[in-house]
């Protein structure tokens, strides 16, 4: 297996480990055990766990950008932008079951405290199009003046429970009741 051959089988087994039982139920001898390599060989590509689920959260928001920015225009209006991210991202989950359950354990965890609080209340990144789009809302007037992180909850909270739930087999997603269900998170945040 070549090094990036290595680096891939360990973020993919990662993934899949984290995604299932957790962060302290992968620890990092089960994670080379599952990618193929040696139990030392791990610590060639990454020096710590804490490390590797951090890169793994990168390397899940590298992969899922292209797919929900696919189409994405910034001339049309907040609505039809919020609509088209919003939509995106539910297919996103609902197609890529282990990204969205990793997604929710390092959510849900103080690396997702860190990483939402700045990427909340922190200096705006270059590609965040998705706290633009908020920004945009806000100061055009066809979103409520709330705190950002209000806005967040209401756009994210709703999806990320809709898709948990169309994941668990409680309910059954299809693009009619994906369009309802980002179009009440959109009620939820328009003026």
């Amino acid at each position: 297996m070549t090094k990036p051959d290595k680096r891939e089988e360990i973020i993919r087994a990662a993934l899949e480990l984290i995604a299932e039982q957790g962060f302290h139920g992968a620890p990092m001898a089960m994670i080379a055990k599952n990618a193929g390599v040696a139990a030392g060989t791990i610590y060639c590509y990454f020096e710590n766990k804490d490390i590797l689920i951090t890169e793994l959260f990168r390397n899940l928001e590298a992969r899922a950008y292209p797919v929900i920015t696919e189409g994405y225009l910034l001339e049309v209006p907040v609505r039809d932008r919020y609509l088209h991210i919003g939509t995106a991202l539910l297919k996103y989950f609902i197609t890529n079951p282990l990204d969205f359950k990793y997604l929710e354990q390092f959510l849900n965890s103080p690396y997702g405290t860190v990483f939402r609080r700045d990427r909340l209340m922190g200096k705006k990144e270059e590609h965040d199009i998705i706290r633009e789009l908020l920004e945009d809302g806000v100061s055009q007037q066809v979103m409520k003046d709330i705190p950002l992180i209000v806005l967040y909850a209401l756009t994210f909270g709703p999806l990320l429970a809709v898709a948990r739930d169309h994941i668990l087999g409680f309910i059954q997603l299809d693009e009619h009741l994906i369009n309802l269900t980002v179009e009440a998170c959109w009620n939820a945040v328009k003026r």
